[in-house]
């Protein structure tokens, strides 16, 4: 079973032409990427920062599951170190945080955006050979002729439309995710330089 999968995903591959393969690697590390974004963007405890910041303070919360325990327990810290003036330390601890909330979101874009092009590559590849065929005559040609070349052209579309149009609604879920902890942390950063001070 799965090596009839695998011939027909190589089969798909192959119909595609030259552009397929870079599309294949553009959608491994486009997941890649996503996969490992959406780790980094994990909040952690569902707790609200002010609660989160009274029971580190206390010593009843210890244990960081996501970016934002990790950057109230940084947060408490920091303020413990630094009673008066906390503020320029605690932006330096959390430029760590800061790193993490666009890490690889770069990439993502670049991937989303340019997916589409390289199946537009692929269309323009078999119109091309398309019409080759039409100027040969050769319409039923060995290599496929006119079928053969709308066929791929119709491929590579189609691939990179499938890896831009998910990787955009991720893409989406994850932006709204790291504006969230921006402002959670902005909050974190307000409320122990109020505390401090």
């Amino acid at each position: 079973m799965i090596e009839s999968f695998l011939a027909e995903i190589m089969s798909y591959v192959a119909k595609g032409g030259y552009v397929m393969p870079p599309l294949v690697l553009a959608t491994v590390i486009l997941w890649l990427a996503i996969g490992y974004r959406f780790s980094l963007l994990k909040r952690g405890n569902s707790r609200s920062v002010r609660v989160l910041l009274g029971r580190a303070k206390t010593g009843e919360f210890k244990k960081a599951k996501g970016l934002i325990d990790r950057a109230v327990l940084t947060g408490v810290e920091v303020a413990r170190c630094h009673p008066n003036g906390a503020r320029p330390y605690l932006d330096d601890a959390f430029a760590p945080f800061d790193q993490d909330l666009v890490r690889y979101n770069a990439l993502i874009t670049s991937i989303i955006a340019v997916a589409p092009l390289l199946g537009l590559l692929g269309t323009v590849g078999g119109m091309i050979e398309t019409f080759d065929s039409l100027g040969d005559m050769s319409l039923y040609s060995q290599s496929g002729g006119i079928a053969g070349g709308i066929s791929q052209a119709l491929f590579t579309t189609q691939m990179g439309l499938a890896v831009a149009i998910p990787g955009l609604l991720v893409k989406g879920f994850l932006d709204r995710q790291q504006s969230s902890l921006e402002l959670e942390l902005a909050q974190i950063k307000d409320l122990l330089t109020a505390q401090s001070a």
